[in-house]
């Protein structure tokens, strides 16, 4: 089965057209104040608009409320939220029963106990993204953790691959984990915040070879 492909972190309708242009399957807008990607609702709204059918709108927000959760996927009908924060397996299976929405769950990973961590989100998650530990922001820090840990495990939900991936390594990354999807943002950026068009195409190209 070719590998999913998540471009997280857009801002722009250009970008997001070079995204679903080049493969994407997921294309992500964050909602986040604290971020360099923070887009305000009716922002994030009118990206997906432009997303068509064949590709998976994901909206992450971070420990959102009950209402701002309410309000975020009234304003923007994401197709998946990815929760971003410390948000527990009851709070997503709860979502998912009230909304039908995906729900995916990053989970930074240290070192194996986490991976072990991961069996909490057996049937609350639809994906859960493994990515580096929190450092300043939740995610989007540009930072891997040790992808050899992955080699061998038995994933007890879906799962997708993000933290520090680029043009160049997303290649390896796939090899060594054999990640179902994989996730990027600032490894697409020309700085913080900013994608670019070019690295966005590398990128998938390189995922999907």
């Amino acid at each position: 089965m070719a590998t999913l492909v998540k471009i997280c972190g857009l801002s722009t309708p250009d970008t997001l057209a070079a995204a679903i242009r080049a493969g994407a399957s997921h294309v992500g807008f964050v909602h986040f104040a604290k971020s360099p990607r923070h887009l305000a609702l009716t922002e994030a709204a009118k990206l997906r608009a432009l997303a068509p059918s064949h590709v998976k709108a994901v909206l992450l927000l971070v420990n959102p409320s009950p209402d701002l959760l309410a309000e975020a996927v009234r304003v923007v009908h994401p197709d998946v939220v990815q929760f971003h924060g410390a948000e527990t397996p009851e709070a997503l299976a709860r979502f998912r029963a009230d909304t039908g929405i995906e729900a995916w769950r990053a989970l930074g990973v240290k070192d194996a106990s986490a991976l072990d961590d991961a069996k909490r989100f057996h049937g609350a998650a639809d994906r859960l993204l493994l990515d580096a530990p929190a450092s300043g922001l939740p995610g989007g820090n540009g930072a891997a953790f040790d992808w050899s840990l992955l080699a061998h495990w038995q994933a007890p939900v879906p799962w997708g691959l993000a933290g520090g991936l680029t043009p160049a390594n997303v290649t390896e990354a796939i090899r060594i984990t054999r990640a179902p999807l994989v996730d990027t943002s600032s490894g697409v950026e020309r700085s913080p915040g900013i994608k670019d068009v070019d690295k966005i195409t590398a990128f998938c190209k390189a995922a999907l070879i």
